[in-house]
């Protein structure tokens, strides 16, 4: 089957090219489940971006699923990762205060913050913090009354 004429049109305000198969052959494709998910029988409408930037998306997400590419990404994943702490476990993402120097203040004191948490759970490998013995719980004094 040849595919239908693809139409330069504007999407979300960026060009790109439209690209609607006929009904007919949408109906006879044994595929038409997994391509579309479509139940209803009608053609299959895509968008496209232009000739060179799909060409350009095409060959990034082959070179996504390389090894090198995973290792260089494994950097930047450790830099999202901060931020998304910083924004839900420290509420960056409103600031308290207005204007450009406090503001400025906050995420530096809220960034020194978040490393002093960091900080704070690193230990050598098999040492642990020295910490001062719990109080014993009311069950546990209660325990020890009884079997004295």
């Amino acid at each position: 089957m040849t595919s239908p004429p693809w139409k330069p049109t504007l999407g979300d305000g960026h060009p790109r090219l439209s690209v609607l198969f006929p009904r007919k052959a949408c109906r006879e494709c044994e595929d038409r489940l997994q391509c579309t998910g479509n139940t209803d029988g009608k053609g299959r409408h895509i968008f496209l971006l232009p000739q060179r930037q799909q060409e350009i998306q095409t060959h990034i997400r082959r070179e996504q699923k390389t090894d090198p590419w995973r290792r260089r990404y494994a950097i930047r994943a450790g830099c999202e990762a901060t931020v998304s702490e910083t924004v839900h476990a420290h509420g960056l993402r409103h600031c308290r205060y207005r204007g450009l120097s406090r503001t400025h203040v906050q995420h530096v004191l809220t960034a020194a913050g978040a490393n002093i948490i960091r900080l704070s759970e690193c230990f050598p490998p098999g040492t642990t913090p020295p910490r001062p013995p719990r109080p014993a719980s009311h069950f546990q004094r209660l325990c020890k009354k009884l079997t004295s």
